[in-house]
């Protein structure tokens, strides 16, 4: 446990950390997109939206911030013009709202809860309402949720890291953040002076000089 030596909270990553990206809602979701439109490979559908995504959430923030719900209307409408998205566009909005919120764990996820002897806060992207209803469907109690919207602004923006470290009331050297993106968790993080460790499910980065755990079991040994 390297990681804790001298910490006082521990900040986690939500999507992909705590709970799953490939999950039912996600592949209906891709399903309708595979059918209603002109993307016709699953891989390059991910690739198309997934790339708005960080996209959007990058350039959209301070005056320009905008909710995920706007961001999915925006990206919907998007696919409409150019890639030929024909259907029920409010289905589709609501069936990625449902991802959001219905998400199952990670199985590693609440044995991490139960093991910590730190405060452990959720650092997200998504928007407050539906992290809180996911965690309190999940019966996860946190110490705190640190969401984008605080700050309007997303990871890997450094704003919301710093309103983490305000509202776990400790210093940057005191905290340790783990997620499962080089950019947005890991770069982000250690540019704010947070200790980052890469959770890498699959084993597939290319990480030098991070700290790299397979399962949050592997972090408290």
């Amino acid at each position: 446990m390297q990681y804790l030596d001298g910490k006082r909270a521990i900040f986690l990553d939500y999507t992909g950390t705590m709970v799953l990206e490939d999950e039912p809602y996600t592949n209906a979701l891709l399903e309708y997109f595979l059918t209603h439109s002109d993307l016709k490979q699953p891989k390059a559908a991910l690739q198309t939206v997934w790339g708005m995504i960080k996209q959007i959430e990058y350039e959209y923030y301070g005056d320009r911030f905008i909710m995920k719900d706007e961001m999915v209307d925006m990206i919907l409408d998007e696919c409409v013009r150019s890639y030929g998205l024909k259907g029920d566009l409010e289905y589709m909005h609501d069936v990625w709202k449902n991802s959001w919120i219905h998400a199952p764990l990670f199985s590693d996820v609440r044995p991490f809860f139960e093991r910590s002897t730190l405060p452990v806060y959720v650092v997200t992207n998504d928007d407050l309402q539906y992290i809180r209803e996911s965690l309190e469907e999940k019966e996860l109690k946190p110490a705190g949720i640190v969401a984008a919207e605080m700050v309007r602004a997303c990871k890997p923006h450094r704003e919301i890291f710093e309103k983490a470290l305000e509202i776990a009331g400790v210093s940057a050297d005191e905290a340790v953040h783990i997620g499962d993106s080089m950019t947005s968790d890991v770069k982000a993080a250690k540019e704010v002076g947070i200790t980052p460790v890469l959770l890498d499910r699959k084993g597939l980065a290319q990480a030098e000089g991070v700290s790299v755990i397979r399962s949050l079991d592997e972090f408290w040994y």
